[in-house]
């Protein structure tokens, strides 16, 4: 691991959420760091607890959970995007998820002891977090309630126009998991579109 040199593009997003103070910006630079994983690494394995929010410099990666009977796909985040797998982040307990790199992928990350520290030492910090955690949660509820009340070809096509460039950076099985349908049952719906 190295210290995260080029901080423009994760405090460019603490920044967007909130006015960040110069010296809040410059002890969250001395707290970030830089970790690379290949594709198909775990970034965070199922039943493990975390510690981390992330913010993707460059890759692909997807947070879901397997069991015997299926894989599903919660979300798929991409260059740019900040998460963490907030059930667990806030409570310290193991996650039901896993968060995998789907390509070769580039991630700054804080910790939550450090991300505590900050928050309690800088109230923008703490007001990025509150706004992180409640972008988090509409997110979720969104997707809770598409999973729910939408059918799977209304959820490919609000897909389709939601993420347009992921369409070619992920698995017709990864699609599916997504969709929370079968690879067969996915072929009908393209093939109808």
């Amino acid at each position: 691991m190295e210290r995260y040199k080029s901080n423009r593009d994760f405090i460019g997003f603490v920044s967007g959420l909130c006015a960040l103070e110069k010296d809040a910006a410059a002890l969250l630079s001395q707290q970030l760091e830089t970790v690379s994983f290949k594709k198909g690494e775990a970034i965070l394995e199922q039943g493990s607890i975390c510690r981390y929010v992330y913010y993707i410099n460059s890759g692909l990666v997807k947070t879901g959970f397997e069991n015997k009977e299926r894989t599903f796909i919660m979300r798929f985040f991409a260059e740019g995007a900040t998460f963490t797998v907030l059930d667990s982040y806030l409570s310290q307990n193991p996650s039901a998820y896993k968060i995998e790199a789907l390509e070769n992928t580039v991630l700054t990350r804080i910790s939550r002891t450090e991300m505590d520290k900050l928050c309690f030492r800088f109230h923008p910090m703490e007001t990025f977090f509150r706004k992180l955690v409640s972008m988090a949660s509409v997110n979720m509820m969104s997707r809770i309630g598409e999973m729910l009340e939408e059918k799977a070809a209304a959820r490919y096509e609000n897909f389709l126009r939601e993420n347009p460039g992921l369409i070619q950076r992920i698995s017709l099985g990864d699609l599916a998991g997504y969709l929370g349908i079968t690879q067969v049952s996915l072929s009908r719906i393209r093939s109808g579109i």
